[in-house]
């Protein structure tokens, strides 16, 4: 039985790689042959490892550390569609092993009660309390938008703006996956520590005070909606069908995506959810959906938020890409005209296919973040260090109606010299993906 079950680990290795070759000439197709490809990818690769270990040595981080995820060049796929069951294996497992499932509940925060928080002060205070150990959050600047630069504005926040709805989009790093899977190599343990990592992850979502907030690689959901609920939001959580996490000792359950809302300021006329599909089967991504009712001007509001396919390569790219598409096409039907705030983890690059789906779509919308203007730096919203080497990516977005909603601000990233050496997570912030938060007003 193991001889069988290795030879058929073979052929679908086997498999993986004619189907990474053939996705990548799919992409090659319209414009840029497969060797100029290969040499410009090459090339790419080996000036950031160079880039990584000079940044390494010259301030005094972990040394040695090489390799790049490969990131692809821009285009549509091709036509090419992998075989049926390479197809399954790849969008269907949570785990690449045959690790047996370590069944556990959502029961790891049963110790914290909020039955004395009654407000949004409170439990900052209660936070602060569990985390006065460690250094001071992350300062960043707010930013005022405009239809053709971002002003820098040098309050922390928005002021004298009414019927503003303000996003927070934040995938905030499952805890299971970051201490037992993620191998950050140079992350102090202390910043992985439950009793008070929790308490830094709470701060973070609420100290911007937030109308929606959308969350990704959440395995606590029970702490989060309880402490949230002492202040006045609601959520909704949607696990994926197959979490890594359920896969690893002492996991709190699967991870999945979440979406909060400020019961003061929506209303949740109905929720839905999908297991993103690609090509017809069932992948192991999901989505979450809330229609809203905004209390103060009685507008409709559709918001979403997903979590895509990680890992690099043309293959999975094209993956991401139809997974893509399929949230769309559901959430086109689900909004019938309605303005959307569509945000999430995409695991990929402006330059990845799926990028210029999302903007291309009949749904008609348009990313919010325009991080090539925001300033000097090489724009990012997540920066860390694994066994791999040095990753800094804009993975992260908030897309919005263009015709239904109007951005009015944006939060900065962090500047590069904010960042320590250990990059994300630190002891000042609690996961690899940094939030996003945008206001909007209703455009008409």
């Amino acid at each position: 039985m193991k001889t069988d079950n290795l030879m058929d680990m073979t052929k679908i290795r086997e498999s993986l790689e004619l189907a990474e070759l053939q996705a990548a000439a799919a992409y090659a197709k319209l414009g840029e042959t497969v060797e100029l490809a290969e040499k410009r990818a090459v090339t790419v690769k080996e000036r950031r490892i160079s880039q990584t270990r000079r940044k390494i040595s010259r301030t005094g981080g972990a040394s040695g550390i090489t390799g790049e995820p490969q990131l692809i060049s821009k285009g549509k796929n091709g036509g090419f569609i992998p075989p049926k069951h390479v197809l399954q294996f790849v969008v269907r497992m949570g785990s690449f092993t045959s690790a047996p499932v370590k069944a556990s509940g959502d029961t790891q925060d049963a110790d914290v009660k909020f039955d004395s928080i009654s407000s949004l002060e409170d439990l900052l205070t209660k936070c602060r309390h569990h985390t006065v150990h460690l250094p001071p959050p992350l300062h960043r600047e707010y930013t005022k938008y405009s239809s053709f630069q971002h002003t820098p504005d040098n309050s922390d926040s928005v002021v004298d703006e009414e019927n503003k709805i303000r996003l927070l989009q934040w995938n905030h790093l499952s805890q299971t996956l970051g201490t037992k899977n993620d191998n950050f190599v140079v992350c102090p343990p202390e910043a992985l520590d439950w009793t008070s990592r929790r308490w830094r992850l709470l701060e973070e979502i609420i100290r911007y005070q937030p109308d929606v907030m959308c969350l990704q690689e959440v395995d606590h959901f029970d702490f989060l909606s309880r402490a949230l609920k002492a202040i006045g939001y609601t959520g909704k959580f949607i696990p994926k069908p197959d979490s890594p996490c359920i896969y690893l000792q002492g996991n709190n359950g699967p991870d999945g995506c979440a979406i909060f809302v400020k019961d003061s300021k929506f209303k949740i006329v109905s929720e839905s959810h999908r297991i993103l599909e690609v090509w017809r089967v069932q992948s192991n991504q999901v989505a979450v959906c809330l229609e809203l009712l905004d209390l103060e001007t009685n507008k409709e509001l559709v918001v979403a938020t997903t979590h895509l396919k990680a890992r690099q390569g043309a293959l999975l790219s094209t993956l991401r890409n139809e997974q893509g598409k399929d949230l769309l096409d559901w959430l086109h039907t689900t909004a019938k005209g309605r303005p959307i705030l569509l945000s999430g983890d995409f695991n990929a690059p402006e330059t990845e296919p799926i990028y210029d789906s999302v903007c291309e779509h009949d749904i008609g919308l348009s990313s919010t973040y325009r991080f090539q203007d925001m300033s000097t730096e090489d724009p990012y919203t997540t920066w860390k260090i694994r066994e791999t080497g040095e990753q800094k990516y804009i993975l992260d977005y908030i897309f919005h109606s263009k015709g239904g909603l109007k951005p009015v601000g944006v939060l900065e990233m962090p500047k590069e010299h904010q960042v320590g050496v250990e990059r994300f997570p630190n002891l000042a912030f609690p996961s690899d993906h940094l939030s996003l938060v945008a206001d909007f007003h209703y455009s008409k």
